[in-house]
């Protein structure tokens, strides 16, 4: 069966205005995310929600299709993607008589993720009880080993071991940071509930390398330079 991803884009970023149609590397950032999806077999279209004219029109010549426009109150600074999410799976049932399942999300703003890191989240969502799977990273930071807190003195103190018992990074629990590769759900979980840990939720490691998250300039040079790399076979 053909599957439907989608790619929630809104006009209106603060730390790099525009950058979801700014050219990296050749491309505009969210025509990588469609060529990710679309490159995974399974996955026979890409839908854009979006609230801005600009972006629906480089979606489309990207190969995405915006079958509706996301209202300007699921658009803001303050709006939550859950609620963006909840309003795109519930405009295609209306539309289109079901719901799209299951439900993936390919952020725009991890180009440097492959298709078959999209593949392997959905092939964990299948064999697992999980009603949501992310994607996670080695995290550069372990809050029981080098991430402090101030206390109201002043002073520093581990975050979660305060008492100083762990010496070495290699004796902290491992834990992950969360990327924004892709998301794959129930939509059902999506409609009922309030947030992506709210029930059974599962994770797919990927390589640190692929898993920059775009949000300022800074880290759009970051990725056009690894990229370029990439295109080049270096």
């Amino acid at each position: 069966m053909s599957l439907t991803a989608f790619v929630f884009a809104r006009g209106g970023s603060k730390g790099l205005p525009g950058k979801n149609v700014k050219a990296l590397a050749g491309k505009p950032l969210i025509g990588w995310a469609i060529e990710q999806a679309l490159g995974v077999k399974r996955i026979g279209r890409v839908v854009v929600s979006t609230d801005d004219v600009e972006i629906a029109e480089v979606a489309r010549r990207c190969g995405a299709e915006v079958p509706f426009m996301r209202p300007g109150g699921l658009a803001g600074d303050t709006a939550s993607e859950w609620d963006a999410w909840r309003h795109a799976l519930e405009t295609l049932r209306e539309t289109e008589g079901g719901l799209p399942d299951p439900f993936i999300s390919v952020p725009a703003t991890s180009p440097l993720r492959l298709s078959e890191d999209i593949e392997a989240c959905l092939g964990l969502y299948e064999q697992s009880d999980a009603d949501m799977v992310v994607a996670v990273t080695e995290a550069h930071r372990n809050p029981w080993f080098n991430m402090l807190r101030t206390r109201d003195d002043g002073t520093v103190v581990p975050v979660n071991n305060p008492d100083g018992t762990i010496f070495r990074r290699q004796d902290a629990p491992a834990v992950h940071d969360m990327t924004t590769f892709a998301y794959i759900a129930d939509p059902l979980y999506v409609l009922r509930s309030n947030s992506v840990f709210s029930g059974r939720v599962r994770a797919v490691e990927v390589p640190v390398e692929r898993s920059i998250d775009i949000d300022t300039p800074y880290d759009f040079a970051i990725a056009e330079f690894l990229m370029t790399r990439r295109l080049e076979g270096q």
